[in-house]
């Protein structure tokens, strides 16, 4: 597992189903569950009491609510640490309904392995520009929704359209070097 990750930080997941097979996959872990959107004002002030003591990682599923989760935490609490699952590893057997619960225990380690560090508050003078995902064909051409999603999946930052890519590459201050290096 990735020196970024203390077990000692809490992890905030969806649900309980997700909480539950993060704790098989890295043992005796705090987790707490959102209950989908159900953040209450409550959750908020203890996710942003450990997110200044002792650090704070977000496990939300891989789908539109979980960005969505993702998104209402980040407004209200500076840097959180996220960890991405692929889609393919999060989905139940019959390939209906994603969520962490759906992922195996080696699935759940890897992603924690991907683990970056906490996100930048303003962008570093040598982020990334668009020009830079249309040179490394991860827009503008037919493979690149699986550059992408194999560039995400690498990164630890998941997998999206190329204006989310971008955005996130850049708010976990990716190099244009980590880019073209997953890329080879």
């Amino acid at each position: 597992m990735d020196d970024l990750f203390s077990p000692a930080s809490l992890i905030v997941a969806e649900g309980r189903g997700d909480a539950e097979a993060i704790r098989r996959a890295l043992g005796d872990v705090e987790v707490l569950w959102t209950e989908g959107f159900g953040v209450t004002a409550a959750k908020l002030a203890y996710i942003a009491k450990a997110a200044a003591e002792r650090g704070v990682v977000v496990c939300a599923d891989p789908d539109h609510a979980g960005e969505m989760i993702r998104a209402k935490l980040d407004r209200h609490i500076p840097g959180l640490r996220h960890v991405y699952l692929p889609r393919r590893e999060a989905r139940d057997c019959r390939g209906r309904d994603i969520g962490w619960e759906y992922a195996s225990p080696a699935a759940v380690r890897a992603a924690f392995g991907r683990l970056r560090p906490a996100p930048a508050s303003a962008l570093a003078p040598d982020s990334l520009r668009e020009a830079d995902l249309l040179e490394l064909g991860l827009t503008g051409c037919p493979a690149a929704r699986e550059r992408r999603r194999t560039a995400g999946q690498a990164l630890g930052i998941g997998e999206c359209n190329a204006k989310r890519f971008l955005a996130r590459a850049n708010r976990f201050r990716v190099t244009r070097q980590e880019l073209e290096a997953v890329l080879l």
